[in-house]
């Protein structure tokens, strides 16, 4: 089986945020790091090059497949940013309609700024997906 290309990385979360050209893309992101870091009680760790994760999850698919990927992150995208692991929330179809401005796809939520959407929600979704225990949903 080939082996995860996505793994925790020694790469520096100071340095991919002071990446970011966009100062208030960069500022949702700060706000994102302390979000996930007081929902999960771990500190931000690089995953590849381009997710911030919180915390370790570890899969293992019917196939046999398996692997560890962070139980929440997020990244940068050129035009969105990219939440991976809220689905896990268990009313999480509940509170990404009330969110705001923002996408779903298949494992995750896309939004362009923080301004955009309640946080208050964000916040809620964050906290309910890295309490979950079912990560079927991601």
């Amino acid at each position: 089986m080939a082996e995860n290309k996505t793994k925790a990385t020694d790469n520096s979360v100071d340095d991919y945020i002071a990446a970011i050209a966009d100062e208030t893309r960069r500022q949702d992101c700060e706000v994102l790091i302390q979000l996930m870091s007081k929902a999960t009680k771990q500190p931000a760790v690089m995953w590849g090059d381009s997710i911030v994760g919180f915390g370790n999850f570890h899969y293992r698919y019917e196939s046999g497949r398996e692997g560890d990927i962070c139980l929440i992150g997020f990244s940068s995208r050129k035009g969105d940013i990219s939440l991976y692991g809220l689905f896990a929330a268990p009313r999480h179809l509940e509170l990404v309609a009330s969110l705001g401005k923002s996408k779903s796809g298949k494992g995750c939520l896309y939004i362009r700024k923080l301004s955009e959407i309640d946080l208050m929600v964000l916040e809620t979704l964050i906290n309910e997906a890295a309490d979950s225990k079912d990560r079927l949903g991601c």
